[in-house]
């Protein structure tokens, strides 16, 4: 537990880890605006813009979705020093902010994205920590003894006592870091624009997913976590894009066979019993979409069979956990994420390392 939430005088520390992510950010985006070759400040112009742009839609996003709190007392809207803004609200905006600034610079969005993909990772990991200061987004409570222990718990103090909760802000924090590296690992690699933020994208949309299964302030909507709902569609949207994408090959022979198990496996496996409804619905699809994937972006036909296979053995698992428990089943879920994310890797990681600068790099 912090022994205060401040660094000096009234300046929080999560204000300073924030800004100091937003610097450092700008910095490695600048760093890959001049290899990039694109005209100088660029990075700078766009981080005027953005970073007002973000702050405000991760607050109206958190509005949004805790409107109750906000419905009688319509002024405390602008009291952001309060507390209460969204990340998946602040990449919205920062999505919508770089479409506009590429259409006027005519600079390529898709570039634009894959430079500041690393150090909006990197800001993540270093903002995460400002919920260990504040004392929030922490998970479900540790009854166990001996889990209780910093970093895999948290002390938090509720009704006069001090409670032990699960430390997710700290996962989510180790999560991002590991996906700046892999970024900054594969920024010279990817064959295309945009596929440095598409598995940005991915990523962080899959961990979010299992990640936010174990908090206990997630914003709902009725029974469905937001972040949980948003990181889905992401999953799927990125699936489908990756797939446009890749213009598929000729399917091999146990394409369509496996393609067409994939439904028929879910009406007729059990129901798990949780209350997570996203749950057998992400498994599915997932399942569904391995072998479309491999078979568009994976040459090796021997590690293409194994790895669309894969969803087989899954599926047994599935139908064996989901009727045991919630657990069981959030097991299942959390295992989903983690191969999703290992199947889409695979064409980023499987190209060769090449560093070639078109001419028309910059050109809408």
């Amino acid at each position: 537990m912090p022994a205060s939430r401040y660094l000096f005088g009234t300046i929080p520390f999560y204000s300073v880890l924030i800004v100091s992510g937003m610097v450092i950010a700008i910095l490695l985006a600048s760093r890959e605006e001049k290899r990039r070759k694109l005209p100088k400040d660029t990075i700078v112009d766009l981080a005027l813009i953005l970073i007002p742009v973000s702050v405000v839609f991760a607050r109206l996003y958190y509005v949004l979705f805790a409107w109750d709190s906000f419905r009688d007392h319509l002024l405390s809207i602008f009291a952001i020093w309060e507390g209460g803004i969204a990340i998946y609200g602040g990449l919205i905006g920062g999505i919508l902010t770089v479409l506009v600034f590429a259409r006027f610079r005519h600079i390529s969005p898709l570039l634009l994205f894959d430079i500041l993909a690393p150090g909006v990772a990197l800001a993540q990991a270093i903002g995460r920590w400002g919920n260990f200061f504040n004392m929030e987004a922490y998970g479900l409570p540790v009854d166990n003894p001996a889990l209780q222990f910093f970093p895999f718990a948290v002390q938090i103090p509720e009704g006069g006592t001090i409670t032990w909760h699960l430390a997710t802000f700290f996962y989510e924090s180790c999560w991002n870091f590991l996906i700046f590296l892999i970024l900054f690992s594969l920024r010279r690699r990817v064959p295309k624009h945009g596929m440095l933020f598409l598995l940005y994208s991915l990523l962080y949309a899959a961990g979010r997913l299992v990640i936010e299964e174990l908090r206990t302030d997630s914003l709902m909507a009725g029974q469905m976590r937001i972040s949980q709902l948003l990181g889905f569609l992401v999953c799927l949207g990125v699936l489908i894009w990756l797939l446009i994408w890749c213009r598929p090959h000729k399917p091999d022979w146990y394409f369509w066979p496996l393609l067409i198990l994939q439904p028929v496996l879910f009406v007729l496996l059990p129901r798990p019993h949780t209350e997570n409804l996203l749950a057998p619905f992400f498994l599915a699809g997932l399942a569904c979409l391995f072998p479309c994937v491999l078979t568009s972006s994976v040459h090796n036909r021997v590690l293409k069979a194994l790895a669309s296979f894969l969803c087989i053995p899954f599926w047994l698992a599935y139908a064996f956990l989901a009727p045991i428990s919630s657990f069981c089943c959030n097991l299942t879920y959390s295992i989903a994420a983690v191969l999703l994310c290992g199947i889409l890797s695979m064409p980023l990681l499987c190209c060769p390392a090449t560093e070639v600068h078109h001419a028309n790099d910059a050109a809408a």
